[in-house]
């Protein structure tokens, strides 16, 4: 029996999230993708508490293409990271493939000085 798109995701999360955890020194980086916005949080897993998020739907993201969105969510999330303290995290990437909006998320974190 074949799966659903989302049952595969499913699966594949899972497996991705019984390694990669979030701490207060390294949070994890969790993406989540809409077929219309992008959400990005840190997230610290031994204490289930959300340091710091952001996605397009705030209003200071405004763009024209869904990867220019993603990569104002990656810079964002970056700053908000450093103001928080942390510059080092674990990159989750919530069962979706490592590339077109989530690579470019991840690219434009990675240049505002976020390490992963």
């Amino acid at each position: 029996m074949a799966l659903s798109k989302l049952e595969r995701r499913q699966r594949i999360k899972y497996r991705i999230r019984k390694i990669v955890t979030g701490t207060a020194e390294r949070p994890r980086l969790s993406v989540f993708r809409s077929n219309k916005e992008i959400y990005a949080q840190l997230i610290n897993d031994l204490d289930g508490v959300t340091i710091a998020s952001t996605s397009s739907r705030d209003k200071d993201i405004t763009s024209s293409s869904k990867a220019e969105t993603a990569a104002a969510v990656g810079k964002s999330i970056a700053v908000k990271a450093t103001k928080a303290g942390v510059d080092t995290v674990s990159f989750d990437r919530n069962g979706y493939l490592y590339h077109g909006r989530v690579k470019v998320l991840a690219d434009a974190a990675r240049e505002a000085g976020l390490k992963f």
